[in-house]
């Protein structure tokens, strides 16, 4: 066939190398899938080329790609979600304050938003209140439904792990009824917060709080059905930890937002400017 006994042997060898290495790398990546099931192809090179480095294996993102689409394990976008918000109401709504704002430290703006999570029980409700800076989830409140009561016990916890308590710190969130009712207000006028909402009820407004729910859901697996109520607080409890913790942000140049928080807040405190 015009190739010599040599070249037929060597090029066995590589073979042999290249399947050997692509089942270390493929490895590496089961053991990153089994911690998060939707980590995607860019945050899962991040997060092995430590491990490839320490075994002196070379393989770039492209070849990470290539060898994720040969074992069908790229991730594909899901559904959209269904609406949450009872935005027509009487109660006072509040102006957007943060249109077209550069967030610049933590703790200078919280988004909140709430979500679902379905199990053969019925739904249960998901409050998250996240700091725009370091997409940290500062608080969240998961319960058997929307009221108020149960829903500004996410609010009340961000609160509590605050650090930056003398900034002005502005609470955005869309126009829904648990928002704008006396009992979460509240708190905002304890605690000299400034509330914030979309106006006209426009999704975009409140694009990052809405993008939390829908990463918690895809990448964690909150959108799957639950076979119980108790199942789904214990993950959505595990879902946030990791996501703070271990999970790498693209935009926060693949730290974490627990990191990218303690951080800067440590660093405005020595300036005292905390």
């Amino acid at each position: 066939m015009g190739y010599s006994r040599q070249y037929f042997y060597k090029h066995c060898k590589e073979q042999q190398w290249k399947a050997a290495q692509e089942a270390q790398v493929k490895k590496l990546v089961d053991k990153e899938r089994k911690v998060l099931s939707r980590l995607g192809g860019r945050k899962l090179h991040h997060q092995i080329r430590d491990s490839l480095q320490a075994q002196q294996i070379k393989f770039g993102r492209d070849k990470l790609f290539a060898l994720l689409r040969k074992h069908g394990m790229l991730i594909l976008p899901k559904r959209r979600y269904i609406q949450t918000t009872m935005s027509k109401h009487w109660l006072r709504k509040y102006p957007n304050l943060v249109k077209d704002m550069v967030v610049q430290r933590p703790d200078e703006v919280w988004v909140s938003d709430i979500t679902y999570i379905k199990t053969d029980e019925g739904n249960c409700y998901l409050n998250l209140v996240t700091d725009a800076y370091s997409r940290k989830i500062m608080g969240y409140a998961i319960a058997d439904n929307m009221e108020a009561a149960q829903m500004k016990q996410a609010f009340q916890m961000a609160v509590k792990n605050r650090e930056g308590a003398s900034h002005q710190l502005i609470h955005h969130s869309d126009r829904g009824l648990q928002y704008c009712s006396a009992e979460y207000v509240s708190i905002a006028d304890q605690h000299q917060i400034k509330m914030s909402m979309t106006e006209n009820g426009d999704p975009y407004e409140n694009a990052l709080a809405e993008r939390m729910n829908r990463t918690l859901k895809e990448e964690f697996g909150l959108g799957n059905v639950m076979k119980s109520k108790l199942q789904a607080k214990i993950l959505a409890q595990e879902a946030i930890d990791l996501y703070n913790n271990y999970r790498p942000h693209l935009s926060l140049k693949m730290k974490t937002p627990e990191s990218i928080y303690k951080q800067k807040s440590q660093l405005l405190s020595q300036l005292g400017l905390s």
